[in-house]
């Protein structure tokens, strides 16, 4: 019997792989990203991970996950302040009712917050 290869290449997937014991482990690495993927990064990679699970392994293979999710993060956060902004001023809270009232401007934002965040979640984060 021929001698197993240490290290193969599949040009169907394109992906290096290493011999280990008996199996052939592919080798992986994470790219050269230091962007955070944050709170709606992580959020969407758990729904990846339960919902699709196929697309998932292929961003994971194509080592585009990381980028793809701190892309993610940063349009669901400027999205979110974009919306919160939009809010303030369809509604009235400003510094001025900040000074007159505390309390009922803290309500008032984080109803607004909440609101974006639901808003946020069904375009951007469950999809």
């Amino acid at each position: 019997m021929d001698a197993l290869k240490k290290h193969i290449y599949d040009e169907n997937n394109g992906l290096y792989y290493t011999l280990v014991s008996d199996y052939y482990i592919p080798n992986l690495k994470l790219p050269e990203e230091n962007r955070p993927i944050g709170h709606y990064g992580r959020l969407h990679r758990e729904y990846l991970k339960q919902e699709h699970p196929a697309r998932y392994s292929s961003l994971i293979l194509t080592e585009k996950l990381w980028t793809y999710l701190a892309d993610l993060n940063e349009q669901a956060e400027e999205r979110l302040d974009l919306i919160i902004e939009q809010m303030k001023t369809a509604e009235g809270v400003t510094e001025e009712l900040k000074a007159r009232n505390q309390l009922e401007w803290v309500g008032r934002i984080n109803n607004i917050r909440s609101r974006a965040e639901e808003i946020i979640n069904s375009e951007l984060i469950y999809i």
